[in-house]
């Protein structure tokens, strides 16, 4: 590697590439003068970076991957600092199961729990400060929020704007109440603009989520300058995963739909050919909770993201198991490309957001999501909506957890709740990609509706906060329901991680069955060595298949690894719920 390492002062490569990016994006400006601030934003006097950038290749990541995602204060107890409690939690429960960890943003906020960044350069000190995050980051793989579109109405860089101090009075976009905004894409139903005073006026700024979130405008380069020196912050503290919150929204047209344009792209690249020759390996994901194919342009030509949200999961999943049929789960997954060379899927059911809707579209019928939203409701939980172009709405989220919101099926509640939640979770470890599961997943929370009603916000049904000792008592005693879900995925992900046919690019084919109760996909390692045919069993009744509709070799012998089974040469057979990971012998 120290062939690799060079000081900043030339690389040709670098800044020719980096010369052409910023050419696309601001084409006014003298791309030789941006692209030397971009690199010193980038690395400071006393930093180094590569000779070359990285290729894309599939070393970033292995089976031993497995993701945290979780608030800085979703464990406390009152006495100590969140962070450090976070901590605890790690090294006590996950140490060896879990090797990754997203804290939501930590820095100081005002509003969206944390999404309305005041100071992107500091934590929040009710949380803790860097040397706590720096204890997380020697031993965890750490992400970092990059809310790039927007900051909080209250920070520093909004009051400079309003009193007309360079650089920021021209860091947010301005639009007109007269501009033709008809087609703005957004996923809320509040007003796109929003009045204020300012030293030279009343200006009207952007704010695509709230009136507390004004958006960045990025057609002036200083915005994107200001950013790479605060990602340049996130790495020099142990940050390895970047995470670009929102980013579809971050280029605006007045006249457009103001979401995916090609200068939005640009950026991501710009971003990433950073990022790819940076010293330390930085792993780029796009937050983009849109469709599959605007998803999916995000991996670009293996120049954008390195990892993308596999958005369409949370709700296929939870309607197979609600409906107890994988028919739209199973289709659509025989529809979706093997992640490109370099890049990987991030697989999840549940977030610190609602299971959105939006990636359904296309996927669920009408019926199908309106049987969905009625028995979350049945379960407790919330609905919330976004505004359309024509001016109606449409379901954006549903709020719940996932623990809570498979407490029932379309036929009501049954004694299965356990095994289905389990079997969905360990779709999640089967997938192509890398798995990641929210803290309240992991510990079987259930929908916080005191939350809801205290806040006024139907996300906190999602978002609980644990008292660290009433949790670990929960967790102490075995017959709880909470210990029973945390020790059942950490012993399905001890086991995955052995498994080199789990790797996030090994071969992926769709099974066929016959029998649409059955989710099944066959992975195949790297080294064709591995195969493990995984099946899951999303129903409330007992599936019978014949050995011959999967594509067992003969002449091995096969076991199920989640139970150590020894499979018969005729059938199998699935328990209600129940999954098998079916591998030749020897893995």
């Amino acid at each position: 590697m120290a062939q690799d390492i060079q000081s900043k002062e030339k690389s040709p490569a670098l800044s020719r590439a980096l010369a052409a990016k910023v050419s696309e994006i601001y084409p006014d400006v003298n791309a030789d003068i941006l692209t030397t601030k971009a690199i010193d934003a980038f690395w400071p006097e006393g930093t180094h970076r590569r000779k070359r950038g990285r290729t894309p290749g599939n070393a970033l990541w292995s089976q031993g991957d497995a993701l945290l995602i979780t608030y800085g204060n979703s464990i406390v107890d009152g006495a100590h600092k969140p962070l450090d409690l976070l901590n605890d939690f790690l090294r006590r429960y996950l140490r060896g199961v879990i090797n990754g960890v997203h804290i939501l943003p930590f820095f100081p906020f005002t509003s969206d729990d944390g999404f309305a960044v005041t100071d992107y350069m500091a934590v929040n000190p009710q949380l803790g400060d860097w040397s706590d995050i720096n204890r997380i980051a020697d031993e965890f793989k750490l992400m970092s929020d990059l809310v790039l579109n927007h900051v909080s109405s209250q920070g520093t860089w909004f009051n400079a704007y309003r009193q007309g101090q360079t650089p920021y009075d021209k860091f947010f976009f301005e639009a007109s109440p007269d501009d033709d905004l008809s087609m703005v894409v957004r996923p809320r139903t509040t007003p796109l603009l929003q009045k204020v005073e300012t030293k030279e006026g009343p200006r009207h700024v952007w704010c695509t989520f709230s009136h507390d979130q004004i958006d960045l405008d990025f057609r002036n380069p200083e915005v994107l300058l200001e950013f790479l020196r605060t990602i340049r912050t996130h790495i020099d503290n142990g940050v390895q995963i970047i995470r670009l919150d929102a980013v579809a929204f971050l280029w605006k047209e007045v006249g457009s739909p103001s979401i995916h344009l090609p200068q939005t792209h640009a950026i991501v690249k710009l971003i990433r050919l950073l990022c790819d020759f940076a010293v330390e390996p930085i792993v780029l994901l796009t937050e983009t909770n849109v469709p599959k194919a605007e998803n999916l342009s995000y991996f670009g030509k293996r120049d954008e993201a390195h990892v993308i949200y596999n958005f369409p999961l949370p709700p296929l999943i939870l309607h197979a198991l609600l409906s107890g049929t994988a028919r739209n789960l199973d289709k659509w997954q025989r529809s979706m490309p093997p992640a490109p060379l370099g890049c990987a899927y991030l697989n999840f059911t549940s977030s610190h957001d609602g299971i959105g809707m939006r990636p359904a579209e296309g996927l669920l019928s009408g019926d199908d999501q309106n049987a969905m939203i009625d028995t979350v409701k049945a379960s407790g939980g919330l609905v919330s909506m976004r505004a359309l172009p024509d001016g109606g709405v449409a379901p954006y989220e549903l709020n719940t957890t996932y623990f809570a919101a498979l407490s029932r099926t379309f036929d009501g509640p049954d004694e299965h709740h356990l095994d289905r939640f389990l079997c969905s979770q360990t779709i999640v470890m089967s997938l192509e990609g890398i798995p990641a599961f929210y803290i309240h997943s992991m510990l079987a929370t259930p929908n916080d509706t005191d939350a809801v009603e205290r806040r006024g916000m139907n996300r906190a049904i999602n978002r609980h906060r644990w008292d660290y000792e009433a949790l670990r008592a929960l967790l102490a005693q075995d017959d709880t329901i909470h210990a029973q879900v945390l020790n059942g995925l950490k012993q399905r992900l001890r086991i995955r991680q052995k498994q080199t046919a789990f790797h996030p690019n090994a071969t992926q084919f769709t099974v066929r069955t016959d029998d649409e109760r059955i989710f099944g996909i066959w992975r195949q390692s790297l080294d064709r060595t591995q195969s493990v045919f995984a099946l899951h069993n999303v129903s409330k009744e007992t599936v019978t298949l014949p050995v011959s509709t999967l594509n067992i070799i003969a002449d091995e012998d096969w076991r199920d690894l989640l139970s150590g089974d020894p499979i018969s040469k005729n059938d199998v057979v699935l328990a209600p719920y129940q999954c098998r990971w079916i591998s030749n012998a020897g893995h």
